[in-house]
């Protein structure tokens, strides 16, 4: 394990934001994991865990205690049948493992390609996106349990995911050390369902389609909405989408229904949610509460390419970063009754 003292945040980020971290940890094994905690623990220190920095927002007070950054990146390939079972470190950058898969012909993670951050954070949030989630293709995951002391593996059914949900998000017990993937052999993507997606391959929904020209269009469809890191694209220092699509159960969409007939509004695209619930596009509602794409607050702006990105333009705060949001928060509340909940998480104790 290597450690550093008084380190700065913001270049740990997308946003670049935020101010010190008293102590970063490295750890490159389960031993450093394990010494880093105990030692938090003992001194009574914060501990937080930080990979690629996409999906945090780093306090301007900085973090008086220890960031941990898994730095195993190691891949193990185990073949079973049809199928393809793959243990991968958590601190290997998430767009490699994407790369390899389609390479390989590891089917499962084609429209996750472009998203930022490292493997370790993948099952916290469960990212997702263009109809492909991936705990869809997890069997295990195996962290350090904070709430035990000890190293624990469990499977997919125990992991609770959800829509950008997990138990581990929620509980924030786990240090994620390794994610056990199982794949179908093949170069064929799985049946693509999102129409925006299989609009672009001109394809039909439900149709598969080769892996890497899958992954290839959905890094395109996201560079035109700024969400692939690139130092030419300013609408690219952000968090990545800032909100997520609110789930509405029945009763609220009546309510949801009844606001927009009294704003003489049509209905936006609405796509299935878990039960009987749909989700609706956050972009769609921030952008017909009066928020518009470019829009700036001083050191900060709506994404000029996609509303649900909040880009940092230099010389700002994570605190007027968070004012930002809040007000955009409050107008949509306000003109549409739905309250919406913020994707990136603020680097606090327990946080990935």
């Amino acid at each position: 394990m290597t450690s550093a003292f008084r380190v700065p945040l913001a270049p740990m980020t997308t946003l670049g934001l935020g101010g010190l971290a008293a102590r970063v940890d490295e750890a490159f094994g389960d031993d450093d994991v394990r010494e880093s905690w105990a030692r938090a623990a003992r001194d009574g220190e914060p501990l937080a865990v930080l990979g690629g920095g996409s999906n945090v927002i780093a306090p301007d007070e900085g973090f008086a205690g220890t960031v941990l950054r898994i730095r195993d990146a190691s891949v193990r390939v185990e073949t079973a049948g049809e199928a393809v079972r793959v243990r991968v470190g958590a601190g290997l950058d998430w767009g490699a493992l994407v790369e390899r898969a389609c390479q390989e012909g590891w089917s499962g993670l084609e429209c996750l390609a472009g998203i930022p951050g490292m493997v370790g954070a993948a099952p916290i949030q469960n990212i997702g996106a263009y109809g492909q989630e991936v705990g869809e293709s997890i069997e295990s995951v195996r962290f350090f349990d904070r709430e035990v002391g000890d190293f624990v593996e469990r499977g997919e059914d125990a992991c609770g995911f959800g829509y950008r949900d997990s138990i581990f998000k929620r509980r924030g017990h786990a240090i994620v050390t390794e994610v056990r993937f199982r794949f179908p052999k093949t170069r064929l993507s799985k049946p693509l369902r999102y129409a925006e997606l299989t609009a672009a391959l001109g394809c039909d929904a439900g149709a598969s389609a080769p892996l890497a020209t899958v992954a290839a269009t959905v890094v395109a469809l996201r560079r035109k909405k700024g969400m692939v890191l690139d130092s030419a694209d300013l609408d690219s220092r952000s968090a990545g989408s800032f909100f997520v699509n609110p789930i509405l159960a029945p009763d609220a969409l009546l309510r949801f229904r009844e606001a927009l007939a009294q704003a003489g509004l049509e209905p936006p695209t609405l796509f299935p949610g878990p039960r009987d619930a749909v989700k609706v596009p956050a972009a769609w509602l921030i952008e017909r509460s009066g928020f518009a794409k470019g829009q700036t607050f001083g050191a900060f702006r709506i994404s000029a390419k996609h509303a649900l990105a909040l880009v940092h333009l230099g010389g700002g705060t994570a605190s007027e970063l968070l004012a930002v949001a809040d007000r955009i928060v409050a107008g949509v509340h306000e003109r549409f009754g739905i309250t919406l909940e913020r994707e990136p998480v603020l680097l606090a104790p327990g946080a990935a």
